[in-house]
């Protein structure tokens, strides 16, 4: 009797020929896996070119694999006999090939652990589930290293991460005798500055036959196909990194926070949408930007700047997001209630800060850092934007996002929802910021100067309502003492007028209507 194969289920963001499923298998003794949902496509409607990214990033990696020589059972979503689901999918597959077992790296997303951890039983088969190697951190050592701190700060972690791998390290001592170069990256755009053009991939067969299934089956979902140019494949991804490190990096450090309208890109590197898919090994990337480092080509605030990004900030926040999970979806320690504005899906809103920020969402699946964090993720804080609805949003619509990224970012960067424990203060912000850090506001139809009043930056008056509310929770904390010295110095008078500033201002908010993020039919 012959010995049925290997099951390995790969999924749509572990596009590694090395992934540590696949390591110590051998071609002709294993059947992999990979399967384009329904499912996954709609338990948030995701903008239709992170849809098209994945889709055709999936089938370029099985020809990866057929021409390394492995068996790969392809599932497509217009495949009539498919369930449509994780489960359903691999049960099919499993009695399809006559498998022996089932070997899967764990993913990325608590929801598909909580599938995976399901397919014993429903298979009837033993399921091993494998570290994901491909990040520098296992999460056991961070569980280990966040046991017993009373406060998990990403910079601590950074640091050790620094040690593991060697980046940026002179010894036991960091290159240039410090950590941390965050406070020469913080330049607003300068006059005149004219970032270089983005590269962009033109679609090929394969992509352009996923579009049009996207377009025909997900036209209604956000977004635009129209612009679509992200990488789908290994080699495209290493010319992106490479074009970044040649043409975007010696810059990228100084102008890393500015915006400037008609740039939607600035200097980024725009690599986290093929990172996270599998594309790019992150200390490869790191590497390469020590070697422009090393070479003179790039200045080390710039280099530092990057690798921080990398292997702190991205492992730290997937570290977060299992240690905190499942508590941290449903968290809203602000008592955040406001539900989502309609303007953020259509993006029709005189605030030019946000509107710019949507529309090259829309068009791109992409906001860099900034937008999303001070000038979106500061209106939601803001105003009281219910943080669920929020989560969704961005999950839906930025082409890099899954979960284990978004949330983290979302509800405890952003919103403060976690109560505090990712960031030590929330990340509030007057219309002064934004103005500071692009050239949004010159031509905006609100008066960032002006405080309170219909012309007023609405920022500005939400900034003190927000402080106002949540005094209770926030007024003791030592790096909020500043703020609510200044607002308690005020007159009683300029305090009501900024209040009821705010108050009218959220009064003009329409809520948006179902269905935008989430179906709501059944």
């Amino acid at each position: 009797m012959t010995r049925g194969p290997l099951l390995v289920p790969v999924l749509g963001d572990q596009l590694t020929p090395t992934l540590s499923s696949l390591s110590g298998c051998t071609p002709a003794d294993t059947m992999v896996l990979l399967m384009e949902l329904v499912d996954e496509a709609t338990y948030v409607r995701h903008h239709q070119a992170k849809i098209a990214l994945i889709l055709s990033a999936m089938r370029h990696f099985a020809d990866e694999l057929r021409a390394d020589g492995w068996r790969v059972d392809y599932v497509r979503l217009d495949d009539p006999a498919s369930t449509g689901s994780f489960t359903g999918e691999v049960m099919r597959a499993a009695q399809r090939h006559g498998a022996r077992g089932v070997r899967v790296t764990e993913p990325g997303e608590w929801r598909v652990r909580q599938m995976i951890d399901g397919w014993a039983d429903a298979t009837g088969l033993p399921v091993e589930v494998l570290s994901d190697t491909r990040f520098v951190c296992p999460l056991p050592d961070f569980f280990q290293w966040a046991a017993g701190r009373r406060e998990s700060r990403m910079e601590y972690f950074y640091r050790d991460m620094r040690r593991r791998t060697g980046l940026l390290m002179h010894g036991d001592q960091p290159e240039g005798g410090r950590w941390n170069f965050d406070a020469e990256n913080r330049s607003g755009p300068a006059p005149g500055l004219n970032p270089p053009a983005p590269l962009v991939f033109a679609p090929d067969a394969v992509t352009q036959d996923v579009i049009a299934m996207v377009r025909d089956r997900f036209g209604h979902h956000f977004g635009s196909v129209d612009r679509f140019g992200w990488p789908v494949t290994r080699g495209d991804a290493a010319q992106l990194l490479n074009h970044f490190i040649t043409h975007r990096l010696p810059q990228f450090g100084q102008w890393q926070d500015a915006m400037l309208a008609g740039h939607d890109t600035m200097f980024h590197a725009l690599i986290a949408p093929a990172m996270n898919l599998g594309l790019i090994d992150p200390v490869d990337a790191c590497r390469a930007a020590q070697a422009a480092y090393q070479a003179g080509h790039a200045p080390l605030a710039a280099v530092e700047g990057f690798v921080r990004q990398i292997i702190g900030w991205r492992e730290y926040i997937r570290g977060m997001y299992w240690l905190t999970m499942p508590d941290l979806a449903d968290a809203n320690a602000l008592n955040a209630t406001r539900p989502l504005p309609e303007f953020w899906w259509t993006g029709e809103t005189r605030m030019r800060c946000m509107a710019q920020a949507v529309r090259t969402t829309h068009d791109n699946a992409y906001a860099h850092h900034i937008q999303r964090l001070m000038v979106l993720g500061n209106f939601a804080l803001l105003a009281g934007l219910r943080p669920q609805d929020v989560s969704d949003w961005f999950l839906a619509v930025y082409a890099d996002a899954y979960e284990w990224v978004e949330l983290p970012n979302v509800a405890g960067m952003a919103l403060h929802a976690d109560g505090g424990r990712l960031a030590s203060k929330p990340y509030a912000a007057s219309g002064a910021y934004i103005n500071r850090m692009s050239d949004y506001c010159g031509s905006c139809h609100y008066a960032v100067k002006q405080k309170t009043g219909p012309q007023a930056c609405p920022f500005n008056a939400l900034y003190w309502h927000f402080l106002d509310r949540n005094a209770a929770k926030l007024a003791r904390n030592p790096r909020m003492a500043q703020m609510y010295a200044t607002w308690n110095r005020m007159g009683e008078d300029k305090r009501a007028d900024t209040i009821a500033s705010a108050e009218a201002f959220l009064a003009t908010l329409q809520p948006a209507r179902p269905g935008w993020a989430r179906d709501t039919s059944s």
